[in-house]
């Protein structure tokens, strides 16, 4: 599938859910049937996780549609150049990540969302974790940095935490 048939497959797909949330149907289960998790699957997604965005855009206009695009293409190239299509076999466990409190440079929370957003990548987080959620946004929005951006940091830092330590530090200086 094409990058352009994959996207007008998601818009599609996506403004079905928000369309469902506003209707009623407020998990996954309900929300999505056989077909849209196979294409979800197919570009490295999975409903819990297209269902928290839609649940957080619907409910407070946070994440735009525009971001969860952008964030599932980084994630959708990733999957293809990096994991071979191949969705990981287990998921980290939340008790493995930095706490909200942890901090580096001085600055909580950047442990924990450079954590958030590796497994991100990897497809590694579990249903339960959110990259992009009320905490991250927030975060991110202090420093003027979009969810795709910072995915995009953090995908092309690889291991090394340097670079995204010093791009935030350089954009909340600002």
């Amino acid at each position: 599938m094409s990058l352009a048939e994959w996207k007008k497959e998601f818009e599609s797909l996506y403004h079905r859910a928000v369309t469902a949330y506003g209707e009623g149907r407020s998990n996954p289960q309900t929300m999505f049937d056989d077909a849209d998790r196979a294409f979800l699957k197919s570009i490295g997604a999975t409903d819990q996780e297209i269902f928290d965005y839609v649940e957080d855009g619907f409910d407070s206009g946070d994440p735009s549609y525009e971001d969860v695009l952008a964030v599932t293409e980084i994630r959708y190239d990733y999957f293809l150049k990096e994991l071979n299509g191949v969705f990981p076999a287990q998921f980290i466990r939340e008790s493995s990540l930095p706490r909200k409190t942890d901090a580096v440079a001085g600055i909580s929370w950047l442990p924990r969302i450079i954590a958030k957003a590796r497994a991100k990548l990897r497809g590694e987080l579990p249903p339960e974790l959110m990259y992009g959620c009320g905490g991250d946004r927030p975060f991110l929005r202090r420093a003027g940095i979009r969810l795709q951006e910072f995915l995009r940091v953090v995908r092309d830092a690889g291991p090394l935490d340097e670079p995204i330590i010093d791009y935030y530090k350089e954009r909340i200086s600002r």
